[in-house]
């Protein structure tokens, strides 16, 4: 069975060869479309969406606003500048963060 498929492709084979390997070439592209689609769909469109999630949340973040870090500490906006938040976490007691770095705005 081997000596019957190395005769078809050799010389000998010629034409039927050719035309064979433009469809296997094809045919070895079709998994690597259907994987990159499913990375796609599973993997980067969801991270993408996320990500625009939380940069509307950052744009929409005021003074007054109860919010919770990404290391989880749980303070009020007193300040927000271009990259920096001014947060109290206890009275008297401001800490400055990279705006970045809020997780998400607590609902009161």
């Amino acid at each position: 069975m081997f000596g019957l498929a190395f005769a078809m492709s050799g010389p000998a084979g010629g034409a039927a060869g050719q035309a064979g390997g433009g469809m296997a070439a094809f045919q070895q592209i079709i998994p690597l479309v259907f994987m990159f689609a499913i990375f796609y769909f599973l993997l980067i469109r969801p991270q993408q969406k996320k990500a625009k999630e939380h940069k509307a949340l950052l744009d929409a973040m005021k003074k007054g606003d109860n919010v919770i870090t990404a290391g989880g500490v749980h303070g009020k906006v007193i300040a927000v500048d271009d990259s920096i938040v001014t947060l109290e976490i206890a009275n008297n007691v401001n800490i400055k963060i990279t705006k970045s770095y809020i997780a998400s705005i607590k609902k009161d």
